[in-house]
């Protein structure tokens, strides 16, 4: 588990502890025939969303783009909010163990919870939990919200089914614009500080110059050594990078002063998000402008530090 990870997890025991006597399983469902959902980071509640259309009343427990989401730290409210959901999404990989706790204490075989982690096949060991910038995430997490609609929801299936091929044609404009990005300026060397964004930039064929194991240190928040400081600050001395992407959510003095010798050094910076950037933007929108603004930078120079 990550280190971050783990301060939610110690967070928990009181929380969990209350479900005893504040919630129950029989709590989930509503009699007015709508589909009580939630997602534990607002990009899989906003796909659930477009999804359930009408038919479903959608919570996100992580929200907040100005706060670090693997120190979320989840309150009775929100196990409360939780424990009474009939369908449910969360990332798995360690990102969000807080909603198998509180899922746990509070049972129910009718409760729909698809974990993308396991709808994707991934193992427990995949080292960069960040799935939803991966083109290949949404486009199964969609289809699977729909199946769990259609067995909590039957009279609306064709709906739910309908709105599945709607989503998979909005995607268009992300996936093309990826597609032009890596034939265009495939190759293109970038510096970041967690991989938040590493799948997005896989797609797009960018070469991420900051090894892995640097990026892993940040994202679980393990101070780094003087080796890879050094390491990562000569690719801006250097002018080995064209893009330095951060993780706009969670800074800290040493992710500041990354952030400080690129502006120094005129290397444009592209800032990434955790939780989808609010309001204004849907899932697609917000992929579409993370791609936008790399090809941004690489063809003007200008940075996008905030969405």
């Amino acid at each position: 588990m990550q280190v971050r990870h783990a301060l939610v997890a110690l967070a928990l025991t009181s929380t969990v502890g209350l479900l005893a006597t504040a919630c129950s399983a029989s709590s989930a469902g509503t009699t007015s025939g709508i589909v009580s959902a939630v997602g534990a980071e607002n990009e899989y509640a906003n796909v659930i969303s477009q999804i359930g259309g009408k038919y479903v009343q959608v919570s996100a427990i992580e929200s907040n783009p100005n706060t670090d989401p693997h120190t979320f730290e989840a309150s009775a409210a929100v196990a409360r909010e939780v424990a009474g959901a009939q369908l449910i999404v969360q990332n798995g990989i360690g990102y969000d163990t807080y909603m198998n706790r509180i899922e746990s204490s509070s049972q129910s075989s009718s409760r729909k919870v698809i974990d993308v982690q396991q709808l994707l096949g991934l193992p427990d060991s995949t080292p960069n939990p960040h799935l939803w910038y991966s083109p290949k995430t949404m486009p199964a997490v969609a289809k699977a919200v729909a199946d769990d609609l259609s067995k909590l929801s039957p009279g609306h299936a064709a709906y739910f089914r309908a709105n599945v091929t709607k989503f998979d044609k909005s995607l268009q404009p992300w996936l093309t614009a990826i597609a032009q990005f890596k034939a265009a300026y495939g190759g293109t060397p970038v510096a970041v500080t967690e991989p938040v964004g590493d799948y997005m930039l896989q797609a797009v064929g960018a070469n991420i110059m900051t090894p892995f194991g640097l990026q892993a240190d940040i994202m679980n928040g393990v101070d780094l050594s003087p080796q890879y400081v050094s390491l990562q600050d000569s690719l801006f001395t250097q002018h080995k990078v064209k893009v330095f992407l951060y993780n706009q959510q969670v800074t800290d003095t040493t992710t500041e002063s990354f952030l400080a010798l690129a502006h120094r050094e005129g290397i444009p910076v592209v800032g990434v998000y955790e939780t989808m950037p609010t309001p204004g933007y849907s899932y697609q929108s917000w992929m579409l402008a993370e791609v936008n603004a790399l090809r941004k930078a690489v063809t003007t120079k200008a940075s996008t530090e905030k969405l």
